[in-house]
Parts: C-alpha cells; structure tokens; sequence
C-alpha cells in the first residue's frame, strides 16, 4: 500500500474555526507566490505552498526539520528563523499563516479499500494522528477508534502543551484520504478548548489569557536540549532562576498539568506567587482574576471599576486612569505587564516599545486588536522584537497576541 502513496507539492492549512476567510486573505498577502487555494472544507491546499525566507524574511515558520537538521538560532524551539537552513542549504520549512491551527507540511494521498487498512497505514508511519474532516464523518470516527488514543478532552487551566508528534489526516471520499505525518502544531488538529468556569470569572477573557500563557510556556519554556537557556529568554541565569521549564515529553493524553511536576517547574514559567503584575485595561477583571488565582499581586487600571470580588481583594491595587498615559518609571518594576486594551495596533506598539525600553518589565503579554485590513508590516515589527512570538489563539477573535520573555536589551 505504500507504494500507492502520492506525495503532494505545497502545504495544507487548517483554519481555525471560523477563521477561513481570514487565513485566505493573509496568504494572498503575505504569501501571493502561494498560488490559488483548493479548498476541503476549512482545510485550504495552496500546492504552490513553500519555503520561501527570502520573500517573508522572518516570517512564522514551522519547526519541521529542525533538529534532524541540527540547526538553531537561539529562538523559542516553536520558531524557525530567517538563514536556518538543513545540510544541503535549503530552507528547512514552510510559511505558515497566523489563522492557520495547524498545516499539513509533507502532505500525501493514498487509496485505501477498507477502515483497516487506512488506520494500519497511519499506525505504520507514527502513533499519534489528529482528525479533521468535512465529508465521511462515520467512516473517518470508525478509523480513529482503530488508532491509538489521543485525548482531546477540554483542559484543566494549567497544562503543558505536548512536544510529541501528531500527524492529520482527511478523507477526500470513502476511499481516499490526505495525510502528513508532519504539523505544524503538537495539538490534534491544532486546537484545544479549557474546562469553562460559568460561575467565577468577571468575563470570559479569562480564558484568552489562560490560553496565552500556555502558549507562554510552550515557546519560552523549554528548548531542545530540554535544559535552561539564558539565550532564548534574556537576562542572566540567576535572574531568571526557576523561569524556564523542562518538558518531560508529550504523552497521548495530550496534556501534562503544570501544577505538582515536581523536577519539571513548567509552573515557573507562568505568573507565580508573590510576583508584581501590571493588567492594563482590565475592566471588568478577567485577567486579573487569573493573576489572582496564580497568587500574583496586581495592578490593575482601567476607567472603569472591576468586579467588586476583585475590587475588595486587598492583592489588588485599582487605579482609575488611561493604563496608556502612564510611565513605568512611576509604577516600577513589573515581573508581567499585560494589555488587552481596545486601541488601535500602532498606539499598542509604541507602548510596548516604551515598556521595553524602560527596564521595568520581564515578560509581556498583549492582544494587538485589528481595526478593519490587517497591517501586516505592524505585525511584523512585533514579531521581530527579541524574544518575541505572535501567535492567533484558540480564544483570539480577530485579533492577534503578543508574547514577549525578558528585557529587551
């Protein structure tokens, strides 16, 4: 059966939910050398898709390739960046979009004639397979089962996000299906949802934070080598002691909970007891409600009050001002500043800059928020910032998020 097996030019990209629109629109800008899509449901098949530093210097690239290529650039160990390059001195990866979930990156068709004999071909080339379909719905849920198990149960906030491998795979008919066994993502299908809280939190973005520093971990917490690396976050090892995590492996249950791990400490990566937060915008308190819940002690500004559960916490300092017209130098030192303020992205930027240049801060997270087309050159600004990562998640709308470890120096 393998000798039936097609290789295909290009990449596959697997919007997120709702998101197709906008990941066809960022390739016909970003990409245009792409070529036209073909399109399997939210799965969009560019085959002119390819390697292309040259053209997007710097753009989000996946990280297949990587080690066996025995490249690095000192980056977060998601990202690959502009001159890695494999023994032969070609481009190691694909270009993958921002609204893209995960992307199928060495994609193949097979013909197959029966359940079985799909499933004993994936189970042939690796164990772990993430599912997306738009057609064959029952027959694709009966090759699943015949596979090992992957656990795509919602999350208990927090959780490790996995290092392992995970192909998809989409059937095309009853008889036919696309595969790649290398992602762009670790995640089946590129996606993952929390355990919701209906009661507690002020609002629901709480859990665009909670998925933001997931995300944090994931990038900044560990590297290949599984050990501390003063390179990717910034500032000198002392400064950063219990920062970095080490990732013991990914499992099939497609999780490892960040709290009690022990030798791991990927709970040192996110907000911890005892440390200072600054959560500008913060009405009515969702982020704050995280920070409190990790134990931080926070500053919160907005012009409007919080809930009153926040407003009587005696951790949390509320201040009634623009959160943007403030100077670090009057606030001090922050271990995290966070910005889910509604502004427009270039106002956003100049703020972080001045975060940045300032000293005052460690880590940053901030939502860019897009007014109307996608200035895609702002976008590129922050994620060329040092130690820095762009990311859409699961929980973004049209909007973007800014992950940054360290003081930029």
């Amino acid at each position: 059966m393998r000798d039936c097996i097609e290789k295909l030019p290009g990449a596959f990209f697997l919007s997120f939910p709702e998101k197709k629109d906008f990941l066809i629109s960022e390739v016909a800008e970003r990409f245009p050398h792409f070529g036209n899509p073909v399109f399997y449901g939210d799965l969009v098949y560019y085959p002119g898709a390819k390697a292309s530093f040259a053209s997007v210097p710097n753009a989000e690239v996946s990280t297949v390739g990587a080690k066996a290529a025995g490249v690095s650039c000192g980056c977060a160990s998601s990202t690959i960046c502009e001159g890695d390059v494999a023994a032969d001195g070609e481009p190691v990866a694909v270009e993958v979009p921002y609204w893209c979930a995960t992307a199928m990156l060495e994609p193949k068709k097979v013909e197959f004639a029966s359940i079985g004999e799909a499933a004993r071909l994936l189970k042939e080339i690796q164990r772990n397979w993430g599912s997306y379909q738009f057609t064959q719905f029952r027959r694709a849920a009966l090759i699943q089962e015949k596979l090992p198990y992957i656990n795509t149960k919602e999350k208990q906030f927090p959780f490790t996000i996995p290092s392992s491998p995970i192909g998809l795979y989409t059937l095309l008919d009853s008889n036919h299906m696309v595969f790649s066994e290398k992602t762009s993502s670790s995640l089946p299908a590129g996606l993952f949802r929390f355990v919701e809280d209906h009661v507690n939190p002020p609002s629901r973005a709480y859990l665009k934070i909670q998925e933001a520093l997931v995300r944090f971990a994931e990038f900044f917490g560990r590297d290949g080598s599984g050990t501390e690396s003063s390179a990717k976050i910034g500032g000198t090892a002392d400064a950063r002691a219990g920062v970095v995590a080490r990732e013991a492996g990914g499992t099939a249950d497609g999780c490892n909970s960040l709290a009690g791990r022990g030798t791991e400490r990927a709970d040192s990566v996110i907000p911890k007891e005892g440390e200072r937060c600054f959560d500008a915008g913060a009405c009515p308190g969702g982020w704050t409600w995280v920070l409190r819940k990790l134990g931080c002690n926070v500053l919160a500004v907005d012009r409007a009050p919080l809930a009153d559960s926040l407003m009587n916490d005696p951790c949390v300092s509320f201040m009634t001002h623009d959160a943007f017209t403030l100077k670090p130098q009057d606030l001090g030192f922050f271990d995290w500043v966070f910005s889910d303020v509604i502004c427009y992205p270039e106002r956003l930027y100049d703020w972080v800059l001045m975060w940045l240049e300032s000293g005052m801060c460690r880590n940053m997270i901030c939502t860019i928020k897009m007014q109307g087309a996608t200035d895609w050159s702002l976008v590129k600004k922050f994620a060329d910032i040092p130690n820095s990562k762009v990311v859409h998640l699961c929980y973004n709308k049209h909007e973007l998020t800014w992950l940054h470890s360290g003081v930029a120096k």
